[in-house]
Formats: structure tokens, sequence, C-alpha cells
């Protein structure tokens, strides 16, 4: 199995996601999902990462000493494709998290050094936009993206329909270049409909020193260190997938690779008649 890939992995204490820069190799992103049964709670400590509590599916109760937002969240599904409801908490802020209903919640972290306020990022504040055509399509949620407030963080999740191609052309975060490209490590917490489908999720370098592909099942994640990663959708199965980034520069630029930016022309989709 690929180093890459973090299998779903269920615990006694509802987290089935752990991966942190040391797990992963690297110095910015942390990424936890928990699956909290009604009544439930969850303790985040205050320490040196803000974090986004992104409810993958479920309603929740999130108490911060400054902000108490009570009984928040709308979808039982990430398949409704309506955005998700979130809360943006700063470090060195500790947080409690209550489950309303079952939960399904991402704790998405990275550095924190500002002195942002504790936020709720509702439906309503997240930008909804479609990329993409042919067969390479995809509905967009912007639920921190770099132009609202947040120290490291970047987070977005992404709907692709089955048969279709996300991430793609194929791009990459890796070499910091002014104003053309910054460095971001990315994790990918993949959902499938129906449950037992999969993707194919390739990571990929220039100089192929790295190139891998996977195929991650429901609830695995796939994590992004450096190079082009496009992932591919199976038939009958629609893919969501949460994605977290973070750098040293809170600014998402990217490379395309040169073979296939082609596809962002007018030539693609192709005549095929």
């Amino acid at each position: 199995m690929s180093r890459l890939l973090s299998k779903y992995a269920p615990s006694k204490d509802g987290r089935i996601q752990h991966v942190t820069p040391e797990s992963a190799g690297w110095k910015y992103v942390g990424f936890d999902v928990y699956q909290l049964e009604e009544g439930q709670t969850l303790d985040l400590p205050a320490d040196d990462k803000e974090r986004c509590l992104v409810l993958v599916s479920g309603r929740a109760s999130v108490v911060t000493p400054a902000e108490t937002f009570e009984n928040i969240g709308e979808r039982m599904s990430p398949f409704e494709r309506i955005p998700a409801w979130s809360v943006y908490v700063p470090h060195n802020t500790i947080s409690k998290v209550k489950a309303e209903t079952a939960l399904e919640l991402a704790v998405c972290s990275a550095p924190g050094f500002g002195s942002l306020p504790v936020r709720l990022i509702a439906p309503k504040d997240v930008g909804v936009e479609r990329r993409g055509k042919g067969r390479n399509r995809r509905l967009v949620h912007n639920i921190l993206p770099d132009d609202q407030p947040a120290d490291s963080l970047l987070v977005v999740e992404v709907y692709t329909d089955e048969g279709d191609s996300s991430s793609y052309p194929s791009h990459k975060h890796d070499t910091p270049v002014e104003g053309k490209e910054t460095y971001l490590e990315e994790t990918y917490y993949h959902r499938f409909d129906p449950p037992q489908g999969f993707a194919l999720h390739r990571v990929y370098t220039d100089d192929r020193s790295l190139d891998e592909c996977m195929a991650p099942y429901d609830r695995d994640v796939v994590q992004v260190p450096r190079g082009y990663h496009p992932v591919a959708t199976i038939a009958g199965y629609d893919n969501y997938y949460l994605n977290v980034m973070a750098g040293p520069e809170r600014k998402w630029q990217f490379t395309w690779e040169k073979d296939h930016a082609w596809v962002n022309s007018p030539d693609y989709p192709r005549n095929k008649d």
C-alpha cells in the first residue's frame, strides 16, 4: 500500500482518520475525522494550531471561550451537495464539540500565529462555483479560500460525477515562484456514493522520482506532499472530497503540467463526430 494513502481506521473515541505533520513527513497540514454518536463530545486543545471544524454531515454544538454555536449543521450526507457548516478556531483556543445527531466531523489544522477571532462559516458564507467542461467538471464549495481570513489553512470541498476527472488538468504547488506558484501540502478526504465505490488518484513529479497511483475508498485520505495529483472517478460512483492545504504562504497558486494544459483550451472537448 502506498505511504501516501491513509486508510479508514475507526477507533474507540470515534476518530477514523489521523494525519499529522509527523506522520505525513511534512510541516504544515494536520487532518482528523471523527464519527461521533448523538450526544458524544470531543474536546480540542488550546495549542499552536488553528483549526477549521467542518461538519461533513450531521448537526453539532461548538463551544469556545468567546463564542457558542448551538445546533448548527444542515445536511445529513455530503451528497446533498449543499455547503457544509464550519467553525474557524484560532490557535491558543480550546473548543468543545457536542454531536446533536450522528456526526461526521473533519478537524483541519495548521500553524496559527495571528489574532483572528472564532467565527462561524455558514453555508451562505461559502463560495459555490462550477469548474471545467466536458468530462473534466466539478462542483466546488470554497469553505476557507485565500481571500477569507486565516493564518495558514485553505479548505475546500469538491464534487465530481461518475466518469469525470478533477484536480485536472494535472497541476502542482510544490515550488515557490513569486507570483506564480506557492508551496502547499494537501490532503484529500474521499467519500463515495454509493459507498462501496473508489477512485483512481495519482501523485507524481516531472522527473517521476515520485509516481504513485492509489485507489482510495470511502473515508480514505490521500496525502500530496508534492507533485501533480489528478483524480479520476469510476462509472457508477460519484465522488466527494474535502481538501486541506497549508504552507509558508497562504496563497493558492499552481502550475499546470504542460502536456495536459490543452484540456483548458477551446480544443477540448474534441469533436468526435
